[in-house]
């Protein structure tokens, strides 16, 4: 038996590929939860009204769906362009740390600029934290899937080391926290006496833009065509090095907004537990959306589901909740299968 890849793969066979990946996800978590002992449609069932059945819990799955999408898009615009960002957990955290210092540090800013000026520091510090490993990947081949995920510890233990020193809250009773950002600087809330809050928007402008960009500008041809192929690339005539220090700043921004959206956004402060993952499962959404802009939205809604479900499908049959995370692990193990049958097809001898 021999892998043998396809002339061209069929346009069918793309658009069945997530949903064929979902569903071997869901028949393996089926297994998973007999095995505990549940009824799986019971259990299934309190995972979508745990997601979707009420006001809270639609509202409670957006705003968990919020940073995905960043997250997601993060990964979609840079593994386009095969610049393999795996830190958008660390660029996440930069950009809510730089996002909180900018908004309770005595600077002068006007209310009427301080969120702006919070947005624009959480994407700047998100996008200067990848362009250094792209720097080391073009100018002297280093591995930026090995520099990115070290500068997730590096991120987290300059962030530990902030919050617990110089922007500690001395109001927190002793708590490992920064100081909560003003309410000038902070999104306001899309539904009254929910979570749910402006990020959303945020995050659906971005995947809208993103799309315009891929699709419709010369920056987003380069990106695919060096993403194709950078010899190919650099033979016609195009910078490699230029289009991945843009995508590095554009993927590392995006993932510092996942990082204004959750501080500014629905905690108002920073903590060390603020993200359950967010950069990571942002991998499983691009990967989900086969790294499309407007799937990512999708993808990450899918995810989020999951997550915000899991946690009424437990309350409910009493089944773990970490049958989420495995549920999500799967969701990528068998997209990445799927995407490999699609492209190529077994053949003996």
């Amino acid at each position: 038996m021999r892998l043998e890849r396809r002339a061209e793969t069929p346009a069918v066979l793309s658009m069945a590929v997530p949903v064929l990946a979902l569903l071997a996800a869901f028949i393996i978590g089926a297994l998973l939860i007999l095995i505990s002992g549940a009824s799986v449609p019971a259990a299934y069932a309190a995972m979508v009204d745990g997601a979707f059945g009420s006001r809270f819990a639609l509202t409670e799955t957006l705003t968990r769906a919020a940073p995905l999408m960043l997250t997601g898009l993060a990964a979609a615009v840079a593994f386009r362009a095969r610049l393999w960002n795996i830190g958008a957990e660390g660029q996440l955290y930069g950009g809510a740390l730089a996002a909180v210092w900018i908004g309770t540090a005595p600077l002068g800013i006007p209310d009427a600029l301080l969120l702006p000026a919070v947005i624009l520091a959480g994407a700047v510090a998100g996008g200067l934290l990848l362009l250094g490993p792209a720097v080391l990947k073009t100018r002297f081949g280093v591995d930026e899937v090995v520099t990115t995920l070290l500068l997730n510890f590096i991120v987290l233990l300059f962030v530990s080391m902030m919050i617990e020193g110089p922007m500690k809250d001395p109001m927190a009773m002793g708590w490992p926290q920064s100081e909560t950002l003003p309410m000038a600087a902070e999104l306001p809330r899309l539904i009254p006496r929910t979570r749910l809050h402006a990020g959303l928007i945020m995050a659906l402008v971005a995947a809208g833009l993103i799309y315009v960009m891929m699709t419709r500008t010369v920056l987003g041809f380069e990106m695919r065509a060096v993403g194709a192929s950078p010899r190919a690339a650099r033979f016609a005539g195009m910078g490699v090095g230029r289009v991945m220090l843009l995508v590095a700043l554009i993927s590392g921004g995006l993932a510092g907004l996942a990082g204004v959206s959750e501080v500014a956004g629905r905690t108002g402060y920073l903590t060390l537990d603020m993200s359950p993952g967010y950069g990571t499962g942002g991998v499983v959404v691009a990967m989900l959306a086969q790294l499309h802009p407007l799937g990512v939205v999708l993808g990450a809604l899918m995810v989020a589901s999951i997550f915000v479900g899991a946690d009424a499908m437990s309350r409910a049959v009493g089944v773990p909740t970490y049958i989420a995370d495995v549920l999500v692990a799967v969701s990528l193990l068998c997209m990445l299968t799927a995407m490999l049958f699609a492209r190529y097809r077994l053949r003996r001898g």
